[in-house]
């Protein structure tokens, strides 16, 4: 039988009713997180649920009970679903309430998550992915992890369509991040990505790859690039908490071109898997 969360209680899964006037369900009005298990423990959980709480707050949503609450109903899922690699996904709607756009502050709201078993792919992180460069249309605060994603959902669409993995988005021509990753460009042994701003979503995964890269004394730019930097790129990559580090070896779309998987790639990647191994030991 599979378990997810509901509120404050562990229960089976088929005993969950969603209510039509959730607002999560009229208005995307919610927020998630994703956190990936790496032999039945959960990685960078309290890094997560930091940017958990922060996403709740910029939309001035009131938790339901304290932080530590959550990491113990994690805990027990993961235990319960006997879960070993795989992702713990969360998602917290504001409430359910009569059907309006305007909402009340301090509403009671609905906790949901689930656990899956997904093997890391080590495909995409050894032999490299293609992707397409696209507009990027969604709105201006991407960096609230809402559950509200119909841009990125479209872009996902449109880079499938095209035999992609994962599309690059773009602002008049300065690239941002991806539909569901962040974006890296190496150039003359340099590394760039987008600063976190408004227009991205801060990753866990970037937000560790910038500490190793760091550590790792690599000439480091937090700062906007274009279309034209990318494509003249020695070196593309992206990461998220599903793939962790990927190369891209292709882009299509908006520019063209191809790429090597060099060897900044494969050192951050190789610094990446030793944090995490020394981590999940402790």
């Amino acid at each position: 039988m599979d378990y997810v969360i509901y509120n404050n209680q562990i229960v089976p899964k088929d005993s969950v009713h969603i209510s039509m006037e959730d607002r999560g369900y009229n208005f995307g009005d919610g927020i998630y997180e994703v956190i990936r298990i790496y032999n039945g423990t959960p990685y960078t959980m309290e890094e997560h649920y930091e940017r958990f709480s922060n996403s709740a707050k910029k939309l001035e949503m009131t938790l339901p009970y304290p932080i530590e609450t959550f990491y113990m109903l994690t805990e027990q899922l993961i235990r319960k679903n006997e879960i070993r690699d795989g992702l713990f996904y969360l998602q917290y709607t504001r409430a359910v309430a009569p059907r309006n756009h305007l909402y009340e502050r301090n509403m009671e709201g609905v906790v949901t998550a689930f656990t899956r078993e997904v093997p890391l792919n080590i495909k995409d992180q050894s032999e490299g992915i293609a992707v397409i460069a696209t507009d990027d249309i969604r709105w201006l605060r991407c960096d609230i992890k809402t559950i509200n994603l119909l841009g990125n959902t479209m872009a996902l669409r449109k880079a499938a369509d095209n035999k992609c993995s994962e599309a690059i988005l773009h602002r008049n021509h300065l690239v941002t991040e991806c539909a569901a990753s962040n974006v890296f460009i190496v150039k003359d042994k340099k590394v760039y990505t987008h600063p976190a701003t408004n227009l991205i979503l801060n990753g866990i995964t970037r937000q560790l790859v910038l500490h190793i890269a760091n550590e790792l004394g690599l000439e480091l730019f937090e700062q906007p690039f274009t279309l034209e930097h990318l494509m003249d790129a020695d070196e593309v990559f992206i990461t998220n908490t599903n793939v962790e580090i990927a190369p891209v070896i292709s882009i299509s779309g908006d520019i063209s071109n191809h790429y090597s998987i060099g060897p900044i790639t494969r050192k951050l990647q190789s610094s990446f898997t030793e944090r995490k191994i020394n981590a999940l030991t402790k």
